[in-house]
């Protein structure tokens, strides 16, 4: 009898630990899930984190980050902005959210709200003929088809979000500068 009192109160304890795991796993998800909706609507004077221009006097896929250390989204006239501000190794590490426009479904010359993604897992198109707040961008989209349909039109080249860094930048700006 007592091995089966102890058996009982050993099953009891098993099922109360499995329910605060999945209590514990559900608040994690509802983390992550909460924090995919920190985008923020830019607002007509906001300026770049990066270059100071004010960020909707411009064309072109915007970015947003979500950085370790910084209260609000840093916000970004371009989506070459933004890399370049995630390329830096001072940076870098503390990105915990990254989102851009989504162009296979919003207006290049004026990208709505609602259609951010998540960078990192978008797909770019660098080299093509639009032109963002300074000249060349990186065109985002979240579906790699829609990118490269971009690029069969406009030009350019298909990347992820892991293949851009800081000489895939370097390229694109010597190469396509902005009229002055």
């Amino acid at each position: 009898m007592k091995y089966l009192l102890a058996h009982a109160f050993v099953i009891r304890i098993l099922f109360l630990l499995l329910i605060l795991a999945a209590s514990l796993i559900g608040c994690t998800a509802d983390k992550k899930i909460s924090l995919a909706h920190q985008v923020v609507a830019i607002e007509n004077g906001e300026e770049c984190h990066l270059c100071g221009m004010i960020i909707t006097n411009y064309s072109g896929p915007k970015g947003q980050l979500i950085s370790k250390g910084e209260e609000g989204n840093l916000k970004f006239c371009s989506t070459l902005d933004m890399f370049a501000f995630i390329v830096d190794p001072e940076n870098s590490h503390n990105i915990q959210q990254a989102f851009v426009h989504d162009m296979a479904v919003t207006p290049w010359d004026r990208p709505d709200e609602e259609t951010y993604i998540d960078a990192r897992k978008a797909w770019y198109v660098i080299g093509h003929a639009k032109q963002g707040s300074m000249g060349a961008t990186l065109a985002s989209f979240a579906r790699q088809q829609d990118a490269q349909a971009f690029a069969d039109v406009e030009g350019g080249e298909v990347l992820s979000f892991d293949q851009i860094n800081l000489q895939t930048l370097v390229d694109m700006s010597s190469v396509h500068k902005s009229p002055i």
